[in-house]
């Protein structure tokens, strides 16, 4: 057994491919039409680390309520823990610090503000 997928409630598809594919180096494993429940178009978009078996489900929001938890997700504490199996890690990764053994760094980002 194991995670497939957790998601993220985003403003926006584009800015938020935008955010994990080039800031953060993960890759798109999805992105295609669907429909919600109702019958309204959205998208079904994917990405995770290379190498990663766990997506990120990158889900927009709809309606109010969800828009209210953009960026807020997490109340206010991280929810995501980023290692990059480097030890210098791109500088488009945020803040980084290496860990004790030198050979890893843990990294976390911050998404642009709109």
């Amino acid at each position: 057994m194991r995670i497939d997928l957790v998601a993220v409630v985003v403003e926006d598809y584009d800015r938020a491919i935008e955010f994990f594919t080039n800031a953060l180096g993960f890759e798109l494993a999805a992105d295609s039409p669907s429909l919600t429940n109702d019958g309204r178009p959205k998208r079904w978009v994917v990405v995770r680390p290379p190498g990663g078996e766990t997506g990120i489900l990158l889900a927009r929001a709809d309606g109010e309520r969800q828009a209210a938890v953009v960026g807020e997700q997490f109340a206010g504490r991280v929810g995501f823990f980023l290692r990059v199996d480097v030890a210098e890690p791109p500088a488009t990764a945020g803040a980084c610090f290496p860990s004790p053994d030198a050979r890893t760094s843990r990294c976390w980002a911050r998404a642009p503000p709109p």
